[in-house]
């Protein structure tokens, strides 16, 4: 991969344009504070809106994003922002999240580096950045953040809150913690708490962070392009892109194709490179232009750390607290989040009497079919929120 235009980080910094972006500020004079006992002040959320809020203020749609995703949910690729919406194709007039009858809104979550608090934005000491100042946060913590925000919009309730992967760990936070101001859920290729194998793949990618040296214990802000911990969050996110496709689709596309040969060598070389291994340098080489490093050990840890049971006594105790109906949707050959994780939601809530539906997204693709096979996933959520929105009339 190349290496001397790498930034020392991929984050949205103030100054650059902004894109569709909004933003909001928490009041200076109320901390906000964090599971873990810390406080953050003077935070700042991104979000980004399609739609129009009707004068009753109950059409509102919230959408969560996943680990590296962003606010930019729908949309094309310009300045500011690098990449497609990551759900261009869901959300828009006439789609399945029909932004000519929703409100929708998706922020950038806190600890993210698109525009919400987080490791690279400017500690409020000194103006540098927090680097490894800034604290380990929680799932909850991102949703709590996000309910100042619903408020100063003045959304008194979501219609439905929506989200995969991590963003389906923030869906069932809301239906939790805030029962009173969700009108439904959607919590897509997910879990109710992260088990001992997906914090395993989680602390592969952290260790190698750590193990580069250019990450400089979290303090690279400075560094010259090309000196930032680019190896170490590339190696990580090689790690994680494995788990996010099947072993059939891995197969089927890249086989045993060898790109290139060691040319100093007849037969077998040491460092003959694989088709597979450029797919991933190409994921890594992406991730590195738009993300920062220490938002994704950050993020990471919240999603290791996912527990809807934690302090709330037991996890059928925490799943009592969703009342309203939910739509759960699974993929056949997810392998990061197994299907048995999303029929467990689908069981927990159908046992105790909250209306709970299942649908399995039958594909190849793993994880990211929820990104990709967007007629299986949209269809059912379209059902869903016209079936919510009759019987709300």
């Amino acid at each position: 991969m190349p290496q001397l235009d790498y930034p020392a980080t991929g984050a949205w910094q103030s100054g650059m344009p902004s894109g569709s972006r909004k933003f909001i500020h928490f009041p200076s004079d109320r901390g906000f504070a964090l599971d873990g006992g810390s406080y953050l002040r003077d935070v700042t959320l991104a979000y980004e809106t399609w739609g129009t809020l009707n004068a009753e203020r109950t059409n509102a749609v919230l959408l969560c994003h996943a680990w590296t995703g962003d606010s930019h949910a729908a949309g094309p690729a310009e300045e500011g922002h690098p990449t497609p919406g990551w759900w261009e194709g869901i959300v828009g007039p006439g789609l399945a999240i029909d932004t000519n009858e929703w409100f929708v809104v998706c922020t950038n979550v806190l600890g993210g580096c698109q525009g919400s608090t987080g490791p690279a934005s400017p500690h409020p000491d000194d103006g540098k950045p927090y680097g490894s100042r800034f604290p380990v946060i929680t799932v909850r913590d991102m949703v709590r953040a996000q309910l100042r925000l619903t408020d100063m919009l003045g959304i008194p309730k979501w219609h439905a809150v929506i989200g995969g992967s991590m963003g389906g760990m923030q869906v069932l936070e809301w239906g939790i913690t805030f029962p009173e101001r969700v009108n439904a859920i959607v919590p897509v290729a997910t879990c109710v708490y992260a088990t001992a194998q997906q914090i395993a793949w989680g602390a592969i990618g952290r260790r190698a962070i750590k193990l580069d040296p250019k990450w400089r214990g979290g303090e690279y802000y400075d560094a010259e392009p090309g000196d930032g911990p680019w190896q170490g969050l590339a190696i990580a996110r090689m790690v994680s892109q494995v788990t996010f496709r099947s072993d059939n689709v891995f197969t089927e596309r890249f086989g045993r194709e060898l790109m290139d040969s060691d040319a100093d060598r007849n037969g077998l070389g040491l460092w003959d490179r694989f088709v597979v291994e450029s797919y991933l340098d190409h994921h890594g080489d992406r991730l590195i232009r738009r993300f920062d490093t220490n938002s994704y050990l950050i993020i990471g840890k919240a999603m290791d750390l996912h527990d809807v049971g934690r302090g709330r006594v037991s996890l059928e105790r925490a799943m009592a607290r969703i009342t309203m109906p939910s739509l759960t949707i699974g993929i056949s050959s997810d392998i990061l989040y197994p299907t048995y994780q999303q029929k467990q939601i689908h069981d927990l809530l159908q046992r105790q009497g909250t209306p709970s539906t299942y649908v399995e997204v039958d594909s190849p693709h793993g994880h990211d079919a929820f990104l990709i096979n967007l007629d299986q996933v949209g269809k059912p959520i379209k059902k869903f929120l016209e079936t919510l929105d009759g019987q709300s009339k």
